[in-house]
């Protein structure tokens, strides 16, 4: 067995859209490459809309996802660490996870330390500058006394209610995100400003805006997207040497993400 000394992250499978053959191919191969990275991760990083809907009642959860839950319970009891961020898509995450496979559930940006090195982590919805109707949304969704009227319906009409209006939300915005904004791009604007308080980070990492990306900031710090598990299959590998932000085929070994001619990788944040 290899020695477990690496760091993945991963975000943005979206489990449960469009339709439940697609939703079944993707979580088959996530759990593929969950099963690849056990032999040498010490800790995962699931960082939201892990589903495309979720919400804990206190005796149901929506059903399926059996081969993940799996899979994660087999990662938990081989000692691997799990961090579990609610997205945009899964902001209701509760307890379920946190007894069923021991995963930290994180709902705030957190600092923390990896291989001698300062992470910045968040889902990423919801900050920087713009979209204040999302903003004002996440604040009542967030807020118990509307989680306590969800509650009081029954599951088969909220989790239904849930998942039309996700679907209806996407076919009027795109299912995607996926566009490089650059510069302009939000979640690098809070960044910077977050510099300002804090230069000591060294990564800055985000899903949420399914396109993967890994770019300097500065001398030392780095802005990183995971992208997504719909498009791109890619997830990040962090270890002593540095991050790579890597691309899991369907068909094929692990193999370094390429863009636009470019090899996101560094060891140094060095621009890719």
């Amino acid at each position: 067995m290899r020695t477990r000394n690496k760091t993945y992250f991963a975000s943005d499978l979206h489990l449960g859209a469009p339709e439940r053959k697609a939703s079944l191919e993707r979580e088959k191969h996530f759990v593929k490459w969950l099963d690849h990275i056990k032999e040498d991760a010490a800790v995962l990083y699931l960082l939201g809309d892990v589903f495309d809907f979720w919400f804990e009642y206190q005796k149901a959860v929506p059903k399926g996802y059996v081969r993940l839950f799996g899979k994660l319970a087999e990662l938990h009891d081989l000692g691997i660490k799990i961090y579990f961020f609610a997205g945009n898509h899964d902001l209701w995450l509760g307890d379920y996870f946190h007894h069923q496979f021991g995963a930290e559930i994180i709902h705030k940006p957190v600092l923390h330390t990896l291989h001698g090195r300062t992470y910045y982590l968040h889902h990423g919805d919801g900050l920087g500058p713009g979209d204040p109707g999302y903003k004002v949304i996440k604040k009542i969704f967030r807020n118990p006394v509307a989680q306590w009227l969800f509650h009081r319906l029954h599951p088969n009409f909220g989790i239904s209610l849930a998942m039309f209006l996700s679907q209806r939300s996407r076919a009027q915005t795109g299912h995607l995100d996926a566009v490089d904004h650059g510069e302009k791009e939000y979640l690098v604007l809070h960044a910077r400003e977050v510099l300002k308080h804090n230069s000591e980070i060294d990564y800055f990492v985000f899903g949420h805006r399914h396109f993967p990306k890994l770019f300097s900031l500065n001398e030392k710090s780095a802005y990183i997207n995971l992208g997504d598990w719909i498009r791109y299959f890619s997830y990040l590998e962090a270890d002593d040497d540095g991050v790579r932000l890597m691309h899991y085929p369907v068909d094929g070994k692990p193999e370094p993400l390429r863009h636009q001619g470019a090899t996101l990788t560094g060891g140094d944040t060095s621009d890719a």
